[in-house]
């Protein structure tokens, strides 16, 4: 096996010091394994990582990416989770293996503060990984740990969804269209805001019964309740930040709003009077733990449930990558690292 490896790395914050390093290939240590990096998905946090840390103090240079998926090549000593040859999926929040969440400082998050996966080999704590889906190629199991995980946590951890119940989801990104696949295996009613009618279609074939344009209804939150016999959704995926009159117009009383990102906006906004009417529970998504994880990848086994992936770009193409998660993708941007394909 090669002594060094290459990897992508910043020299400082911005998207433009990425460049392709040569370093030394890492070797385990006690409690940890060596995985051969496959494919790497991209999140928005990714970006904002790099561009400013994210609250995280970086070391330079500093391997961006939280999400991966790989084979194990080699175990350090006292390793008993994995073997040699074992696929594996990494963990985001490190240490929160089940239960109440510790502080941010006790549990570092992959790809910032710790160094990300962005390479063709890392050595990591067998505890921050877990099997990956026999399911899916390494491409679609990249993009479960954060962006599948989210979806989950919201919906079933915390959300308690049953079938039956109505679930609004804004947007056609990685959590929402992940949110689809896994309320309609539920047997819930899903309902899609897009500003597209093709993304809409792409949403409806993942199980979506109903699509909202709101180019074209602007008001959307009066067309949820005229789908929900003015009943309102259970459950509302708030991806988008700012003004929440309408998700609070759009939830049924005393339903159940998911504060999981804000694409649009980074403040959140609603009149005391709005919120305190709708008796909604509003919740902060953050991810979720590792035996939440290892759920999630059980239940996408049986629904044979197929992530969706925009694009998958080649490892030396990781910038281009980059600038598509910018400009916006419909479902998630994979780099295949190993050069197995999607």
């Amino acid at each position: 096996m090669n002594t060094s490896m290459k990897c992508w790395e910043i020299s400082a914050h911005g998207m433009e010091n990425l460049a392709l390093a040569t370093a030394p290939r890492p070797q385990p240590k006690r409690g940890e394994i060596l995985v051969k990096v496959d494919a790497v998905s991209l999140n928005f946090r990714d970006k904002e990582v790099m561009d400013h840390g994210m609250t995280a103090k970086l070391q330079f240079p500093f391997v961006p990416t939280s999400d991966m998926a790989g084979t194990v090549v080699e175990v350090g000593d006292d390793v008993t989770r994995f073997a040699v040859g074992d696929k594996v999926i990494s963990t985001y929040i490190t240490n929160w293996i089940d239960g109440v969440p510790g502080t941010w400082a006790q549990m570092p998050t992959q790809g910032g503060p710790i160094p990300g996966m962005l390479a063709e080999y890392v050595a990591t704590p067998a505890d921050w990984c877990v099997p990956a889906p026999s399911s899916l190629s390494p491409a679609q199991a990249a993009t479960l740990p954060i962006a599948g995980l989210t979806a989950w946590m919201a919906l079933v951890e915390t959300g308690g969804l049953k079938a039956g119940e109505t679930v609004l989801v804004q947007g056609t990104g990685g959590v929402a269209l992940f949110a689809v696949q896994i309320a309609a295996a539920h047997g819930a009613n899903v309902i899609v805001t897009s500003t597209s009618d093709e993304k809409i279609n792409r949403a409806k074939a993942l199980g979506a019964r109903h699509g909202i344009n709101r180019l074209i209804e602007p008001e959307w939150d009066v067309a949820v309740k005229a789908l929900t016999g003015n009943r309102g959704a259970d459950h509302i995926l708030e991806l988008a930040g700012g003004d929440l009159q309408r998700t609070l117009r759009a939830v049924k009383p005393g339903g159940r709003i998911s504060i999981i990102g804000l694409l649009e906006s980074e403040e959140l906004s609603a009149p005391i009077m709005a919120l305190l009417a709708s008796r909604a529970t509003l919740t902060a998504v953050a991810v979720g733990p590792r035996r939440a994880l290892e759920d999630m990848v059980r239940m996408v086994e049986l629904h044979a449930i197929k992530p969706v992936i925009d694009k998958v770009y080649a490892f030396d193409d990781a910038p281009a990558a980059f600038a598509h998660l910018v400009r916006g993708a419909v479902g998630k941007i994979v780099i295949d690292v190993s050069g197995h394909g999607s």
